[in-house]
């Protein structure tokens, strides 16, 4: 009987562990695959009244690689199922934080964008602002840290965007 007990318990063990599964499924969108295929991104251009020229081809490439990657709709150029249009509104640096002697110590940086959304097999439409901001050290020039800082508020933007209109947030 001892030698029989523990094996018994072994053996349930096995079963109870075989019995319950927990089966966890992360993609991050709430796409009926089924029903919507294709998403249409237009290019997003810069009417910012001031600007950094290479936020623009940063932005739309970053937009298209985020849909391309993390989801299974294929991307056309008319006609899709999806469509995202917009433009960059604003591109604005303004002083953070004054030190004590009176100057400014911290800039921020803001990026806004204009998004058109409309998913055509469920009738649903919109049009949103998206912004993104960060700060740099106003001992620094903005030329060189401008790449860095439009990347990161680029990123920030695009991953609203994408939840905004798929992702299951």
């Amino acid at each position: 009987m001892k030698r029989i007990l523990p094996q018994l318990l072994l053996f349930l063990l096995c079963l109870l562990a075989a019995s319950c599964s927990v089966k966890y499924q992360f993609t991050g969108t709430s796409i009926n695959y089924d029903l919507i295929k294709t998403i249409q991104i237009d290019k997003v251009v810069n009417r910012a009244p001031y600007g950094w020229a290479p936020m623009e081809a940063m932005f739309n490439n970053q937009l298209q690689d985020q849909y391309a990657n993390q989801t299974r709709l294929q991307l056309v150029k008319r006609g899709g199922d999806l469509h995202i249009a917009g433009e960059i509104t604003a591109y604005d640096q303004f002083n953070k934080a004054i030190s004590a002697d009176g100057f400014s110590s911290q800039v921020q940086l803001r990026m806004t964008v204009n998004i058109r959304f409309e998913n055509s097999r469920t009738r649903e439409s919109w049009e949103k602002q998206f912004s993104a901001t960060t700060q740099y050290d106003s001992s620094q020039q903005l030329t060189a840290v401008q790449e860095t800082l439009v990347t990161e508020m680029v990123k920030d933007l695009c991953d609203q965007i994408f939840n905004a209109t798929v992702a299951d947030w």
